[in-house]
């Protein structure tokens, strides 16, 4: 038994560096900021012009690569964390094509973006690394802003307005995973991938051309944070 016991011990003794290693950084709460890269998702434009006999346009539209900003503060309880985040995400519109009448625009002048307040939960998966993988996701609320988007029509080479500016709030959510590099117990690298998507946004509903579209895009960051 005392011999067990010893083993016991011994093991315990010898296993403490690892645990401390591996141990999560004190509970408590933290402030973070990121910059990154936002691919925004071909999504489908629903465009309805009012009137007798009203027309609707189907477009596919298509984006440049955009940027991707923002800061969170929350509670880091050890193995879970709770923050609020407030990000902004955006595109340039590349491309637009009508799927019905098989009309081309190019040379296209308009941007989409996303101001975002997400309520997030990430689950850190602590280890004996300083590198520390994490998943999670969130949800909240996000204004949709279109400006006015003109573009030149292929076949006639006629440049229009296609879309007119307005903004929406929608539901918000997103899913990512990342990891944190700990440089001390206070400050940290943070490498982050998300998914973020909203409900269909319905633009301009007030006047003569309606517009509904949704914001989808993938996301890859590189922030700080700073734990006190």
């Amino acid at each position: 038994m005392k011999k067990k016991l010893m083993v016991l011990v011994t093991l315990a003794t010898l296993a403490l560096p690892m645990i401390c290693l591996a141990a999560p950084p004190h509970p408590g709460p933290y402030v973070s900021g990121f910059l990154g890269v936002s691919s925004l998702m071909q999504t489908d434009v629903t465009s309805t012009v009012f009137g007798p006999g009203a027309t609707i346009y189907s477009d596919r539209v298509e984006f440049d690569l955009g940027g991707n900003v923002g800061g969170a503060g929350g509670f880091d309880f050890g193995f879970v964390r709770l923050e609020g985040e407030l990000s902004y995400k955006n595109g340039e519109i590349s491309k637009i094509t009508e799927q019905n009448r098989g009309t081309r625009f190019t040379a296209v002048d308009g941007r989409l973006g996303a101001l975002a307040m997400m309520f997030n939960v990430f689950f850190d998966l602590h280890n004996a690394t300083m590198v520390t993988p994490y998943i999670g996701g969130g949800a909240g609320l996000a204004t949709l802003y279109l400006s006015d988007t003109y573009g030149t029509e292929m076949q006639t080479g006629n440049r229009s307005r296609v879309y007119r500016s307005d903004e929406d709030s929608v539901f918000a959510y997103q899913a990512g995973a990342g990891l944190e590099i700990a440089f001390t117990r206070m400050f940290s690298l943070d490498l982050g991938y998300r998914y973020f998507g909203t409900t269909k946004a319905k633009l301009n509903n007030h006047s003569a051309m309606e517009t509904e579209l949704r914001f989808e895009s993938h996301n890859v960051s590189i922030g700080f944070r700073i734990k006190f």
